[in-house]
């Protein structure tokens, strides 16, 4: 895909939310050799020592990789953007950074859009973007600054399909990116007669049909498995395409709601608000 600045970036990535620190460097690893060209991580996850780890024992070219981390939430303020931003780089060790995105709506967001549009000016990062932002403080963010986000990435899985907040990404030059396109198996998704029947139809797994139903909307999507096998599987899905039919079909699954938690409520904006990470 490429960005609202002429950067392109991998449609289909590899994710490391939520795997371990110790179990993050042979995943990777597993997933670069599989051809996977695209590694988001994040501050909040712990684990971009290991991923920078992967990097370095792959031998892969830096200009073939893109990589993307994510700026948390107690780093507001320019000068803690900053240090962040250099942590982030050491810890993966690389120079510059493809993607650089605020984690959560929360907080002085602005000052960290600040600092990071500094960054992108300097040329320490590729392209500068969000994660979670609904489109009412999307644009209040455009609507207020020099630099557009080139990505939002938030929670889109067949059952939270974000079609609507899609089009306005698209009508401001924001990509939109998908994090939990399994919706982490919630709704029995890996089970679910509709996913099913289509997978079967094109001799394909369920997650294949998921993956290839966001690519082919548009959607860059950075599923996330330690298991070798499905990490390749999750790899091939250039291969087959899902018709008009088979596309409304799973558009007819969307629930209009997140599967996990809405940004939106109190409780949550104060939670993830006030969390810290080491």
């Amino acid at each position: 895909m490429t960005l609202n600045n002429g950067v392109e970036m991998p449609i289909l990535g590899f994710g490391v939310y939520q795997v371990p620190q110790d179990q993050t460097q042979r995943a990777v690893e597993e997933a670069l050799a599989a051809g996977y060209r695209l590694i988001d991580t994040a501050s909040g996850y712990g684990n971009e020592t290991a991923v920078g780890a992967a990097i370095r024992a792959s031998a892969i070219p830096r200009e073939e990789l893109f990589i993307t981390t994510k700026l948390w939430v107690q780093d507001a303020g320019e000068e803690n953007t900053h240090r962040a931003f250099e942590a982030s780089l050491s810890k993966l060790g690389l120079d510059t950074l493809d993607l650089y995105l605020i984690h959560q709506p929360f907080g002085d967001y602005y000052s960290e859009w600040r600092a990071m549009q500094d960054l992108y000016g300097q040329g320490r990062i590729r392209a500068i973007g969000v994660s979670n932002f609904h489109p009412d403080r999307l644009i209040d963010l455009i609507t207020n600054n020099e630099v557009v986000p080139a990505v939002n990435q938030v929670e889109t899985h067949p059952f939270h399909q974000r079609a609507a907040d899609q089009e306005f990404m698209r009508e401001h030059g924001v990509q939109i990116e998908s994090w939990g396109p399994f919706a982490e198996g919630r709704n029995n998704l890996f089970t679910h007669p509709v996913l099913s029947e289509i997978g079967a139809a094109h001799g394909r797994s369920v997650a294949q049909v998921v993956l290839r139903w966001l690519i082919q909307r548009g959607v860059v999507v950075i599923p996330k498995s330690v298991t070798p096998e499905r990490i390749r599987e999750n790899l091939d899905v250039f291969g087959f395409e899902l018709d008009a039919g088979q596309m409304e079909r799973i558009a007819a699954l969307d629930e209009g709601a997140s599967q996990f938690f809405d940004h939106r409520d109190p409780a949550m904006a104060a939670r993830l608000g006030a969390a810290r990470v080491e």
